[in-house]
């Protein structure tokens, strides 16, 4: 199984756009598992830092002494670190541990501006951490500070060239890649530096690899406050990808990607630089797995319908014996007709299936609609039913429409929608008979409908209900909160259908 813990290192964002906050969200969202080392808490917020305390170096080694003596990281990735002493630390942590994956992110120079590193500390970051980088991430800034006092000299980015160039040098200095982030430089189509902002077209990143290869990551420029957090989530991301064993060329591309999406779908958020939109790409379910039948029911739009379906006037005069008999034995004739379609519709699920333990809980339902349908023909039987009577009767129309409509799901839906589509029948039916079973005032002597309430609350209905909710809760998860929508509408209609079957009896 893979691997996928990162451990951050790296400093705290009150407003959670970038640092520690954005990293764990950039992280899940990848479906990753993040830890912290905190270096420095911040008061911040989109238009600036307004003050940073610094976490004595020893502290953050011990949170870093911690993970690794629990749960080892696949990745270290780091943030803000704030001081030359927890430079120093840091780098013997990563000897002490042997970590051979560290996503660097140099944080120097906040979105806003604000200095996030001491200028004393950038040479202990170049000599101690550098050499023991696999994935360097600087901005412009980043990397021209780096290079500064390095013996290299340092010019202005005006075409692609240049970023390569400041690559060379960077990767001379020791990490395994580099990665020198365009935002700060963004160029024409022609691929020379934008000289206005009319001109800003197009931004390009620069991966050095080890074996001196260069790959170009384009991406059209976008206009944009939103880019508090960048650097941050970007190197995350990174990071992410490479716990899930992505090449690193690929790993990189597809980060560069997510925060291109961030940006372009940020929610606004704050009076500065806002953050990025860190969920893009992924989708939170509004039920728990194992669930979505307790969600379902509970929903506003749902609840007031099924509570009319099973609390019906038909319903509770089957409880109470105060249904008219031939209401009822009109309802045994059209109810064997519906499992009629009731079977086939199971049935065309089990078609309809992906795999065999689907099919096989479709069948096993099918063989419980059969058992189901011979116990009404002798239930039938008892007030003078014949079975060729019940196979002569004209359906209802509203049983028509009911069964036609669960079929024509069926036909012109996925599996899922064809099973809610069924389970307004299968859940009503044991929720109804259940609720019957258990209330003090329904009447069991002398009742010619207590035997009907036995039969839905017996051991085997029970079954076919529990078969019924696994296969839409082991698939529910599956769909899109869009999807999920769709299929509550499904519920509620054929919900309705149901309640239109009652409606069929007259109960008093």
């Amino acid at each position: 199984m893979t691997n996928k813990t990162i451990l951050v290192v790296a400093g705290s964002d009150s407003s959670g756009g970038a640092g520690l906050e954005a990293d764990q969200k950039v992280i899940a969202a990848h479906g990753c598992y993040a830890m912290t080392a905190t270096t420095a808490l911040t008061a911040q917020n989109t238009m600036g830092i307004d003050d940073i305390h610094q976490i004595p170096p020893e502290f953050t080694r011990k949170q870093i002494d911690a993970v690794f003596r629990d749960i080892p990281p696949s990745i270290v990735k780091t943030g803000m670190l704030g001081s030359a002493a927890t430079i120093k630390m840091l780098s013997q942590a990563l000897a002490d541990y042997k970590v051979e994956r560290l996503v660097l992110d140099p944080v120097m120079v906040a979105t806003t501006g604000a200095q996030l590193l001491p200028a004393k500390a950038v040479d202990e970051l170049r000599t101690l951490l550098l050499p023991l980088t696999f994935v360097l991430t600087p901005n412009i800034p980043e990397a021209k500070l780096l290079l500064t006092n390095s013996g290299e000299a340092v010019g202005d980015v005006r075409c692609v060239e240049d970023l390569e160039h400041l690559a060379r040098q960077l990767r001379a200095l020791g990490p395994q890649w580099v990665l020198v982030k365009g935002g700060h430089a963004p160029f024409k189509k022609d691929g020379t530096a934008a000289t206005s902002p009319e001109e800003r077209e197009l931004v390009i990143d620069v991966l050095l690899g080890p074996s001196g290869n260069v790959t170009r990551i384009e991406s059209p420029y976008v206009d944009s406050k939103n880019t508090h957090g960048t650097g941050c989530s970007l190197a995350a991301a990174i990071a992410a990808n490479l716990a899930k064993e992505l090449e690193t060329v690929d790993a990189v591309h597809a980060a560069c990607r997510y925060v291109e999406a961030g940006i372009r779908t940020a929610p606004g958020y704050g009076k500065g630089h806002g953050p990025l939109n860190h969920f893009h790409s992924t989708y939170m379910l509004p039920f728990a797995p194992g669930k979505f039948v307790e969600w379902l029911l509970s929903r506003p739009d749902v609840a007031p319908v099924w509570h009319r379906f099973i609390n019906h006037p038909f319903v509770l005069a089957l409880g109470n014996s105060e249904l008219p008999l031939e209401s009822f034995k009109n309802y045994l004739v059209q109810d064997y007709l519906y499992l009629v379609h009731f079977a086939r519709a199971n049935a065309l699920a089990s078609y309809k299936a992906k795999n065999i333990r689907d099919i096989a809980a479709g069948a096993k339902i099918v063989q419980h609609i059969h058992t189901e349908m011979k116990l009404h023909i002798d239930y039938c039987k008892s007030f003078g039913i014949e079975k060729e009577e019940i196979e002569a009767t004209e359906e209802h129309q509203a049983c028509t429409a009911y069964t036609r409509y669960v079929l024509d799901i069926g036909q012109s839906e996925d599996w899922l929608g064809l099973q809610v589509s069924l389970a307004p029948c299968l859940l009503g039916y044991g929720a109804i008979a259940k609720m019957l079973h258990a209330d003090s005032r329904t009447k069991i002597e002398g009742n010619p409908y207590w035997p009907w309430i036995l039969n839905y609350v017996a051991d085997d209905y029970v079954q076919a209900v529990q078969t019924g909710c696994e296969l839409m809760e082991r698939n529910a998860v599956l769909h899109s909160p869009s999807r999920i929508e769709e299929l509550v509408k499904v519920f509620i209609h054929a919900t309705k259908m149901e309640i239109g079957f009652w409606e069929m009896f007259p109960s008093a």
